[in-house]
């Protein structure tokens, strides 16, 4: 579309709105009907140490959407000139799982706990029994039964649980809603029903019953919804928040909210059955969509769906690119200290592309970024810690591949579960997130970690708000029986260029031995964990 035409489109409200909460940004992208960004805005935040939860302050929440907001509705004004007041509809994402639990004034009970916290192992491994269906430590119903557990005053005033993508979406509607792809991290789905596991529901009430808590499960949960159903319009008072100028007007139609897991798949058209994609960041996970069930329950592999109800086998790993940008930002300052300016994109190419000169292996070099605890690895806390010997290859080329190799390290293990115990058949993996920004590196080593041909579309720096704005453009424009993966496949990517990297044989059995030596390495990690303090201050 040519100026003038976006700028009608604008006004039209011809448009999407996505916003996506991430670990380290608040992002918004506002498309146009040929799914392209017009316009966009950000927040930088952290999640923080405080009273032994990893978790973001409910201020820097409404703080964070309404600057990216902002921003975006500025480059509008500015690059169109025009006043954004209305778009054809609006959805929200954020980080999947973890717990935010209300009173029945709408209160904040306890800050929000993230998908970080590794504190609910107890509550996991009692559930996982029960149901006999994994439930992870990051799951809102783990966070929950570990209150349970813990005692903690707060349950018995709980009168509704939710996710951070929920809670800001009943925030701007109203509405207790949730995409099934987002409560899939809340509580198991009946694949039948589309709703919560009716059985696992009434286990869970007897579990409690003896507690005397004056709710029951079902009570508390937010309403499914799948994608392509409206979920709720903006109120006056979510516009007002949103918008605290005033400009934008009540009445917009809301998809369901959905996490980032979700919006990884849709931003990767990856929704269709045997297709998977990666997304990597502060976390790292991997989704494949099934086209068979898993033999049995395991602990290492999330079981969730795609924001349209199908079955989705997830390996995640908490820790992933941290320990890397901390490296980098080591080696930024030794440059600016010998008086070098130091271009962020150049620094990260240089030393990325070093790692294409190592040896296959990384050169007898072991590194852990564990800034906090992993579950595929069995490690409540984690340490950043890097090791060798003195027989090891220590040069740059390898000191980096070592670092890449271990960002994949704890995913490697899980989807080794499901390559090689559960034979799933992988058709394709498409790759996003900024460490796939420098051409060629990032593919390369998921390649090898993966053993299987990665793609990363010309799209793949969009990101999941990109994907959350096509979640709501789906719903707003979408045939009468079309499907989510046909609008995706026919309208969204049909003309989306993309690169596939296959893997090298020297780079998977390198991945390989190097995997074995991060796994007889754990015990360094454990030992690190058990010795090396923490310092909270």
């Amino acid at each position: 579309m040519n100026h003038e035409a976006i700028k009608q489109a604008i006004a039209a409200g011809e448009t999407s709105l996505g916003i996506e909460f991430g670990s380290t940004r608040i992002k918004a992208v506002l498309i146009d009907r040929q799914f392209t960004a017009i316009a966009s805005g950000s927040y930088d935040w952290e999640n923080r140490l405080k009273d032994g939860f990893w978790m973001y302050e409910q201020e820097d929440i409404i703080t964070g959407m309404q600057t990216a907001y902002r921003e975006l509705k500025q480059e509008v004004e500015q690059t169109y000139g025009v006043k954004l007041q209305t778009v054809g509809a609006i959805g929200f994402s954020g980080m999947m799982h973890g717990y935010m639990a209300f009173d029945s004034a709408g209160e904040l009970l306890v800050p929000f706990r993230t998908w970080r916290n590794s504190t609910t192992g107890e509550a996991a491994h009692a559930l996982t029994e029960l149901f006999q269906f994994n439930i992870p430590e990051r799951w809102s119903i783990a966070h929950l039964y570990q209150a349970i557990l813990n005692k903690e005053a707060h349950v018995s005033r709980i009168d509704s649980i939710t996710t951070l993508a929920g809670y800001i979406h009943r925030e701007l509607t109203g509405e207790r809603a949730i995409g099934i792809g987002e409560a899939s991290g809340m509580f198991p789905i009946d694949d039948a029903t589309h709703d919560y596991h009716p059985s696992m529901v009434q286990q869970f009430n007897d579990l409690v019953a003896d507690r005397g808590y004056p709710w029951k499960l079902s009570s508390v949960l937010p309403k499914i919804y799948l994608a392509g159903e409206q979920a709720g319009q903006l109120t006056e008072a979510g516009a007002q928040l949103l918008d605290p100028a005033g400009d934008l007007q009540p009445g917009i139609p809301f998809c369901p909210p959905e996490g980032d897991a979700g919006t990884g798949m849709v931003a990767t058209n990856s929704v269709k059955k045997r297709t998977g994609n990666i997304s990597v960041g502060t976390s790292v996970f991997a989704m494949i969509v099934l086209d068979k069930e898993l033999s049995r329950v395991y602990p290492e592999i999330d079981m969730v769906t795609t924001p349209d109800g199908s079955p989705v086998a997830m390996a995640h790993a908490n820790n992933c690119s941290s320990d890397i940008n901390a490296w980098v930002g080591l080696f930024r300052e030794f440059a600016e200290a010998m008086g070098f300016e130091v271009d962020s994109a150049k620094l990260f190419s240089v030393l990325f592309n070093k790692a294409l000169e190592a040896d296959p292996d990384g050169g007898g070099l072991l590194s852990y970024g564990y800034y906090s605890g992993e579950n595929i690895t069995g490690l409540e806390q984690g340490r950043p810690l890097f090791v060798r010997s003195p027989e090891s290859r220590f040069n740059l080329a390898n000191f980096m591949r070592t670092h890449l190799f271990s960002a994949f390290g704890a995913l490697k293990i899980g989807m080794d579960i499901l390559t090689e115990q559960e034979q799933v058949v992988i058709d394709s993996v498409l790759a996003h997130g900024g460490l796939f920004k420098t051409p060629v590196v990032g593919q390369r080593i998921v390649a090898a970690a993966l053993n299987v041909p990665v793609s990363v579309m010309s799209t793949a720096g969009e990101g999941g708000a990109w994907g959350m704005a096509l979640l709501a453009s789906y719903m707003d424009n979408k045939g009468a029986e079309e499907s989510l993966a046909d609008f995706l496949e026919q309208q969204v990517f049909a003309n989306v260029e993309g690169e596939t990297i296959a893997p090298e044989t020297a780079d998977v059995q390198g991945f390989e031995t190097f995997i074995e030596r991060y796994r007889k390495g754990l015990a360094i990690e454990q030992a690190a964990v058990e010795h090396l303090i923490k310092n909270n201050n």
